[in-house]
């Protein structure tokens, strides 16, 4: 089942010196279970490209469409609340927040109790492999890996069908790049959720079931 679907999207910007086009004329889907890379080199668009998948930013030509819906008609806000999540490479976690206190945080903007957060957000610690001791720990006293995949968990947290996951591995070594492509392959092709990452890492790349590669804003199927 299509979740979302760029049609003829491009991407224009001004700066002091020129006009930029990060995106030109993408049409692509994506569908409810897939997992996707997006791959490119520094400046090929793939980052801008995920901005708009996101609603952070709207095509200055073209449509995105979420379930039949164009984004652009859309509360963008909303829509990353309750149906897209944004995976940073940097983590982006609350330092002064424990890892539950994260997790818990998109389920209490949607009103969730309290106390009802607070134990979902430990299912979900668990889910993506964390023990139980991570739940009180901040952000600085845990790993890259740690970080991400509280990241995740709260992605998952925001009961969305969509994660939207930017260089999820950049800043982690081998071994916890391999844990967290599998954890998103398994949230992918178990739990339905359609995963969408942007990486320049091959090793990456090969893990996922279909593979992108934009160049100069325009984008091709390899895979």
């Amino acid at each position: 089942m299509e979740i979302l679907r760029a049609e003829n999207v491009s991407y224009s910007y001004q700066t002091k010196y020129q006009k930029v086009d990060a995106v030109r004329g993408v049409s692509c889907s994506f569908e409810k279970g897939g997992f996707y890379a997006i791959v490119g080199e520094s400046g090929s668009g793939k980052s801008t490209f995920l901005s708009l998948l996101a609603g952070l930013d709207v095509p200055s030509e073209g449509t995105i469409y979420v379930q039949g819906q164009a984004l652009h008609t859309m509360d963008r806000d909303r829509y990353r609340l309750n149906q897209a999540s944004v995976v940073y490479q940097s983590f982006h976690l609350f330092p002064l927040l424990t890892a539950q206190e994260n997790v818990m945080l998109p389920m209490e903007f949607k009103k969730m109790k309290k106390k009802d957060a607070a134990k979902r957000a430990k299912e979900l610690l668990e889910r993506v492999g964390l023990e139980e001791r991570i739940c009180r720990q901040f952000p600085k006293m845990m790993s890259g890996g740690e970080q991400q995949r509280v990241a995740i968990a709260r992605a998952v947290a925001a009961g969305g069908e969509i994660i939207l996951a930017d260089e999820p591995t950049g800043n982690l070594d081998t071994e916890n790049e391999k844990n967290i492509v599998a954890l998103l392959k398994e949230l992918a092709h178990e739990d339905g959720y359609t995963v969408i990452v942007i990486t320049h890492n091959q090793n990456v790349a090969r893990e996922t079931d279909h593979v992108f590669k934009m160049t100069d804003g325009r984008m091709e199927q390899v895979r």
